[in-house]
């Protein structure tokens, strides 16, 4: 069909362009940098907030972020660096965090059951949540040496697509299965979560073909998949009683807003109200880009719960 065809042209077209744009910018370096663990990836950014905007002069809020990427080698930290920048200049103090993410193929763990070596693999099982959960328990100390500008108990998590996902994930660690090495007694001590396109449903996800199968690459395959769920999708980790805003380009083609959708009614199910922005004509990556207008969104929303 003619118009089909020149609808999705129009759609990749734009989603290039989006993507192009929000990769452009230069990576900003940190104010400082503190490892969490001996692994090289085992780090966390700090970028100190440019203006003060808190009343009289007093702490900035805290934001961490975690990047996207499918939880895949290439994509590391260095591409949020201008998204962390930009909290920073409306007054943020924010620590972006890297952990280990999926390296060399494994057989049969393609984008399709049967497909052979493909990779990089997305993430590693546990190495990825051994990282998250390790980085959020370090992070207190850390600021307070390398970020004094940060008041912690005024902390929001944010992340884009994977990290989104990882983010959920972070502040619904008191409702791992009790087996959960990375279970703890109480909820994070956090002001609310901002998830930027976030990976939050697993079997939805899965339905899609999100990222080429990535969330079942991240659990180890189709076995690990069915055994490893009730540990890793936040869907089934509701509710959470931690303040909750999904931020949802319309337009996105990578992680398409069904997902999202599914992860809000998975929470009103379970009693919680999470809040879903929606965004028309955007795509995937203007929610990182500081050249969006939808970047601006995003600060707002996290300002909304920081402050």
């Amino acid at each position: 069909m003619p118009d089909d065809a020149a609808a999705r042209a129009a759609a990749e077209a734009r989603a290039a362009a989006e993507e192009g744009s929000a990769f452009s910018h230069a990576a900003v370096d940190p104010d400082a940098t503190a490892a969490y663990g001996a692994d090289p990836d085992q780090v966390i950014d700090f970028y100190a907030p440019r203006e003060v905007l808190s009343p009289g002069g007093g702490l900035a809020p805290l934001v961490v972020v975690l990047h996207g990427g499918a939880w895949r080698a290439p994509y590391d930290r260095r591409h949020v660096t201008p998204f962390a920048d930009f909290l920073a200049r409306r007054g943020f103090a924010v620590a972006n965090v890297e952990y280990r993410r999926g390296g060399v193929s494994v057989p049969g763990q393609g984008a399709a059951a049967g497909a052979g070596d493909v990779g990089p693999v997305a993430g590693r099982w546990p190495e990825t949540f051994d990282d998250v959960a390790a980085a959020m328990d370090a992070l207190p100390a850390l600021v307070r040496e390398f970020l004094p500008q940060a008041d912690s108990r005024r902390m929001v998590v944010t992340g884009h697509s994977a990290g989104g996902h990882l983010a959920l994930w972070a502040a619904a660690r008191h409702l791992l299965p009790a087996d959960a090495v990375w279970r703890i007694d109480r909820p994070a001590p956090l002001r609310g979560v901002v998830a930027l396109a976030p990976i939050a449903d697993f079997t939805v996800a899965e339905k899609l073909d999100v990222c080429g199968g990535a969330c079942r690459q991240l659990l180890g395959g189709e076995e690990g998949f069915t055994v490893r769920l009730p540990y890793a999708d936040p869907a089934l980790l509701l509710p959470t009683g931690i303040a909750t805003t999904l931020v949802q380009g319309r337009a996105d083609t990578v992680v398409p807003q069904a997902v999202a959708e599914a992860y809000a009614d998975a929470a009103a199910k379970a009693g919680e109200v999470v809040g879903l922005t929606l965004l028309e004509d955007v795509g995937h990556f203007p929610l990182i880009d500081p050249a969006a207008d939808a970047c601006a969104v995003v600060a707002e929303e996290i300002a909304q719960l920081a402050w």
